[in-house]
C-alpha cells in the first residue's frame, strides 16, 4: 500500500487500484479517474495523501485482447465480477442456475397485459413457500423485539377499512393517512439498517429481508390509497437519498407487479430485487449520489458500476438468480442502450424491467440536490411518451392503471371550480381517477369523493408546486406530511 500526496495529484490521472482514505472509505475505482472536484474536496476537507496498492499510471486503459476477457467486468481488486455465466451473446439470459421453485413463476408474460382492472387477488402462497416465509415472519419478530419493542406487536398490522373499501370521514381519513406515514417510515428505517448493517458488516439476512418484503407487499396492498400520496419532498427532507428512493422504488415496483396479476412469490422477490437495486452505490464515494449538481461524464462511469457492485453483493448473500438479475439489470434498455451488458428486449428479466421503470418515475418526480421535483402528473407524461421505446410497454401501461393518469396523491382543478386530491384510480378509465373534494363533506360526514368524468367534472390541470403549497398552508400543517 502507497501513500500519495494529493498536492502530487492531477486532475482525471487514473489508477490500477482503487483509492482509498483508509480501509473503509473508497473514493474512486479502475477505470474511472480522480476527477478535479474529489481532489478539490479532499483538499477542503483537510487531507493530505490518499492510499493506493501501486503507483499512478498516466497509461490509457486498452481494450482486452482476450475475447473471453470482454465479459469481466472489472471493478478493481476488490470489485470483480464474471459474468460469463450470464451467457451474454444469447438472446435472453441462462436459465441454467435457476432454482426449480423460481423457474415457473418467474415466467410472468407481462405481453398479455389487458386493459381491464381486475380485484387483486388474495395473498395465496404455496405450502413450500409458507414454511419459508414463516421462519421469515419469526426471524422479522425477532428483529422488531430489539430494534422496535414498543411497535412489535402493532406493526404492519392494518383493519380493512384502511383499504378504503367505503366511504370514510374526514376524521378518519386523517386517522389512516398519519397511521400508513407511520408505518412507511418503520419500513424506511428497516431499509436503512440493512444498507448500514451491509456497510459496517458486510451481511444481509436473506430470512429476514424476505420476511420484511411480504410484509411491505402486504402494507402496499392494504393502503395503497394512502402509501402513494405520502409525500417525496417530506422524505427528502428526513432521510438519507439512497433509502428514501429504494423505499418508493419498492412501493411502485409492488403496485406494478399487482396490477400484472404476478404471483405472490415473485412479487415477494420483486420486492427484495427493489429495496436492494441500489445497494451496490454504498461501495462508492457518497459524494456521486449526494452530489449538488449533475454528473461529470467521469463521474457518471463510475456511477454506472453500482449495477455491477450490487450483483456482486446480493450474489454473495445467497439470493436467487431471479434477485440478482433485478439488481444487475434494472439501468438496462429495451433497445440495447442501457448498462452494464446492453441487453435488449426479451434479454431483460421481468424484474428488471419493472424496477427501470418504478426507478425512472421515482426519479423524475423526486427531488435531488440538483433540481426540484416535477410533478406525479408531469412524471406520469413522460413515462407515457416513453421516448425512444426505452421502457416496456405493458409495464408502463401498468404503472398507468395503478396510479391514474393524474396520480394518487396530486392536487387538481375540476371545471366545476373546485379543488381536489386524487385518492384512487378508476376502473373504467386511468385519465379518470377518483378524486377527494378538498372541503367536501356528505350528509352521513363522510369525505366526499367524486369519479372524475370528461364533462362537469373534468380535471382541468394539476396544481403547480406553489400553489400545492399554499393550499397546504391553508389546509393545516398535518396536511403537509401527506403531498
Amino acid at each position: 500500500m502507497s501513500n500519495i500526496k494529493i498536492a502530487d495529484i492531477k486532475p482525471d490521472k487514473r489508477f490500477k487500484s482503487p483509492v482509498t482514505l483508509d480501509k473503509m472509505f473508497l473514493i474512486t475505482v479502475p477505470p474511472c479517474p480522480i476527477t478535479k472536484g474529489q481532489l478539490g474536496n479532499l483538499a477542503k476537507w483537510g487531507f493530505k495523501e490518499v492510499q493506493v496498492e501501486e503507483e499512478l499510471s498516466v497509461t490509457p486503459i486498452k481494450e482486452p485482447q482476450d475475447p473471453s476477457a470482454a465479459k469481466k467486468i472489472s471493478l478493481g481488486e476488490t470489485e470483480s465480477v464474471d459474468l460469463s455465466e450470464f451467457n451474454v451473446d444469447s438472446d435472453t439470459p441462462s436459465n441454467a442456475n435457476i432454482p426449480d421453485k423460481f423457474k415457473t413463476s418467474e415466467a410472468v408474460d407481462i405481453s398479455t397485459f389487458d386493459d381491464s382492472i381486475s380485484k387483486q387477488p388474495e395473498p395465496v402462497v404455496n405450502k413450500s413457500f409458507s414454511n419459508t416465509t414463516t421462519k421469515a415472519q419469526t426471524s422479522l419478530s425477532a428483529y422488531l423485539s430489539t430494534h422496535d419493542p414498543q411497535g412489535a406487536d402493532e406493526a404492519l398490522k392494518f383493519s380493512v377499512g384502511m383499504r378504503g373499501d367505503g366511504p370514510i370521514s374526514e376524521e378518519e381519513d386523517t386517522k389512516y393517512m398519519e397511521s400508513a406515514q407511520k408505518t412507511y417510515e418503520k419500513f424506511m428505517t428497516y431499509i436503512n439498517y440493512v444498507y448500514t448493517h451491509y456497510a459496517t458488516h458486510k451481511e444481509i439476512s436473506n430470512t429476514e429481508l424476505n420476511g420484511k418484503a411480504l410484509e411491505l407487499c402486504n402494507f402496499v396492498r392494504e393502503t395503497k390509497k394512502f402509501i402513494l400520496r405520502i409525500s417525496p419532498s417530506h422524505e427528502a427532507r428526513n432521510k438519507n437519498f439512497l433509502i428514501s428512493h429504494s423505499m418508493r422504488t419498492a412501493v411502485l415496483a409492488i403496485v406494478i407487479g399487482m396490477q400484472l396479476n404476478m404471483p405472490y412469490e415473485k412479487l415477494i422477490e420483486l420486492a427484495v430485487a427493489s429495496i436492494l437495486h441500489e445497494i451496490g452505490q454504498i461501495r462508492l464515494p457518497p459524494q456521486l449520489y449526494m452530489n449538488d449538481k449533475p454528473l461529470t461524464p467521469s463521474e457518471k462511469a463510475q456511477m454506472a458500476t453500482h449495477t455491477v457492485v450490487g450483483y456482486k453483493i446480493v450474489k454473495a448473500a445467497g439470493f436467487p438468480l431471479t434477485i440478482q438479475l433485478g439488481v444487475l439489470d434494472h439501468h438496462e434498455r429495451e433497445t440495447g442502450t442501457g448498462y452494464p451488458r446492453k441487453l435488449t428486449g426479451a434479454s431483460i428479466s421481468t424484474y428488471a424491467k419493472i424496477i427501470a421503470v418504478a426507478c425512472s418515475y421515482e426519479a423524475i418526480t423526486a427531488p435531488r440536490h440538483f433540481k426540484e421535483a416535477r410533478t406525479t402528473y408531469e412524471g406520469m407524461i413522460e413515462m407515457l411518451k416513453n421516448s425512444n421505446h426505452l421502457y416496456d410497454d405493458a409495464v408502463v401501461k401498468a404503472l398507468l392503471y395503478s396510479v391514474s393518469l393524474y396520480p394518487i396523491g396530486a392536487y387538481v382543478y375540476l371545471a366545476n371550480g373546485k379543488v381536489g386530491q386524487v385518492v384512487d384510480v378508476s376502473p373504467s378509465s386511468p385519465k379518470n381517477p377518483i378524486v377527494k373534494i378538498v372541503g367536501g363533506i356528505n350528509k352521513d360526514g363522510s369525505a366526499k369523493m367524486v369519479q372524475t368524468d370528461d364533462a362537469m367534472l373534468r380535471i382541468v390541470r394539476v396544481m403547480t408546486e406553489q400553489e400545492t403549497k399554499d393550499l397546504m398552508d391553508a389546509l393545516g400543517e398535518t396536511s403537509k406530511n401527506y403531498y
